[in-house]
């Protein structure tokens, strides 16, 4: 099997100064090695070409973001696998050869994600997967290990491999021909939620996402947009949006009228803790989502036309408990 390892990256040279050296290492000769740059202006480029000619660099003309960015600079890369990984993870000992076996012995294996902790606590899982992802019946994502904001500290309680709803676009792993079928990330995402969108689709055509326990990389997260920016704000709120729009099979109003006054729940907590930016940001995202909501409606077509087992994936994946209602009553009490 031919793996690549693929990085996206946009200004991160302090980040690739930190973390390049132990994916050196610990990748041995498991994988080709890849950066994707979206036009850097910090010298990347140059400082990868001076110190790590074992590393192909494939430029894009612009900053396309995560989903075009990838989709772009993959074509000219040729794999049976590829991992996506972000510029802000470290990777481990041994961390290539579980995912290998996985995707060698289990041919209905799509997309896949390690054990993925934090960089800063590394005894904790990272908001970004942790343990593998999974969805609300309102479209809310959650991890095992982090639910919102509630980090859980690794205490060996996820150990075991699982199918999961959809991997971590921080160390996000998936089959070549998988990803050209489903026409890889939906470049309307830009960045952020395209990953849930892509193995939506996947399950979907009844293949498997998991997670592999026994591999771990640790997560800086928010490295190259912070956590608290508005802009993430805008860009989570409007893709969940999109994401229930293309791909929820039953129910769709309903839930994205739950949905929206949930929304609104949480742009009133924004605006009584005097977080005004937030507060605009999720109104800016929804009237982002009225205007493409033709053209999300041609795409949900499209992939309901050419996917089937809708009805068996919602029994199995999409849980009747919702997520955000309970984390609000968490606080409450």
């Amino acid at each position: 099997m031919k793996l690549a390892v693929v990085i996206i990256n946009w200004n991160g040279l302090k980040l690739l100064k930190k973390f390049l050296d132990p994916l050196i290492i610990y990748t041995n000769n498991d994988a080709e090695l890849y950066i994707i740059d979206n036009n850097s202006t910090d010298k990347s480029v140059d400082y990868i070409s001076s110190n790590y000619p074992m590393i192909s660099i494939i430029k894009n003309k612009e900053n396309y973001g995560y989903a075009k960015g990838y989709n772009e600079g993959l074509k000219e890369i040729n794999a049976d696998v590829f991992c996506l990984l972000n510029n802000d993870v470290e990777v481990t000992e041994n961390w290539l050869k579980p995912l290998i076996k996985e995707f060698l012995l289990n041919a209905n294996t799509a997309a896949a994600q390690p054990k993925i902790l934090n960089y800063n606590n590394k005894a904790y899982f990272d908001y970004a997967g942790a343990a593998g992802g999974f969805i609300d019946s309102l479209g809310f994502p959650y991890c095992d290990g982090r639910v919102h904001n509630i980090i859980e500290k690794d205490n060996d309680q996820y150990n075991f491999n699982k199918e999961i709803f959809w991997a971590s676009g921080a160390c996000f792993f998936i089959r070549k021909d998988i990803f050209n079928s489903l026409n890889g990330f939906d470049e309307s995402f830009f960045s952020h939620m395209e990953e849930i969108d892509l193995c939506w689709r996947i399950l979907k055509q009844n293949s498997k996402v998991r997670y592999i326990h026994n591999s771990t990389v640790y997560h800086v997260g928010g490295a190259t947009l912070e956590y608290d920016n508005p802009r993430k704000t805008f860009l989570n709120f409007r893709n969940s949006l999109f994401t229930i729009t293309k791909n929820r099979d039953k129910n769709l109003l309903i839930t994205l009228v739950f949905k929206m006054i949930i929304d609104g729940l949480i742009g009133i907590y924004y605006l009584v803790n005097f977080k005004f930016l937030h507060f605009f940001a999720i109104i800016k995202a929804h009237f982002a989502f009225y205007l493409k909501i033709p053209e999300l409606i041609k795409k949900r077509q499209k992939t309901n036309s050419n996917l089937n087992n809708l009805s068996n994936l919602n029994k199995t994946f999409l849980l009747s408990k919702y997520i955000k209602l309970k984390y609000f009553k968490f606080f409450s009490n």
